[in-house]
């Protein structure tokens, strides 16, 4: 199983190669942030066990298995990001959690995040009531449904 490091690179080659075509050993360190020798390093321990294809000072690519461990993780973090600011993050803040919790959730958990999220987003009104209450809640950190429930409470003591 890869760690969080070695996804992150795959991710990392996954979109350089989208949007340029390719990929370099000095791209690759500068969208990682870390010093090019570490990043020849991590290519050829990932070369070794079949997930990039690495020619020194030529070209990295991903192999069919690497783009599919860089497509589920990408999967993942949108998955995430969607379902935090569905939550109220600010996408910022969500993007950063996202891309720390997308390496460690169960497969079981993530299918049932995009069930929820897909859920919400082909909910048939534009806005369901159940999100607007939990939005409200964030807001004034009380449930409408308990608002509702004392102005009938109210309504009835007043009628005695």
């Amino acid at each position: 199983m890869l760690g969080k490091r070695a996804e992150d690179y795959l991710e990392a080659i996954y979109e350089l190669c989208r949007e340029k075509g390719f990929t370099r050993v000095k791209d690759i360190a500068e969208r990682l942030n870390v010093k090019p020798a570490t990043v020849s390093e991590m290519l050829e321990k990932l070369s070794k066990e079949g997930y990039v294809i690495y020619r020194k000072r030529l070209f990295v690519a991903l192999t069919e298995k690497g783009r599919e461990v860089a497509r589920d993780v990408r999967e993942r973090r949108e998955i995430l990001l969607k379902f935090l600011t569905a939550l109220g993050i600010q996408k910022d803040i969500a993007e950063k959690d996202a891309c720390t919790i997308e390496h460690v959730l169960h497969p079981e958990t993530v299918k049932q995040l995009k069930n929820f999220v897909r859920f919400i987003e082909e909910c048939p009104t534009i806005s369901p009531k159940w999100l607007e209450h939990f939005r409200e809640f964030c807001r004034t950190g009380v449930h409408p449904c308990d608002r509702v429930k004392e102005r009938v409470r109210r309504l009835n003591a007043s009628r005695s």
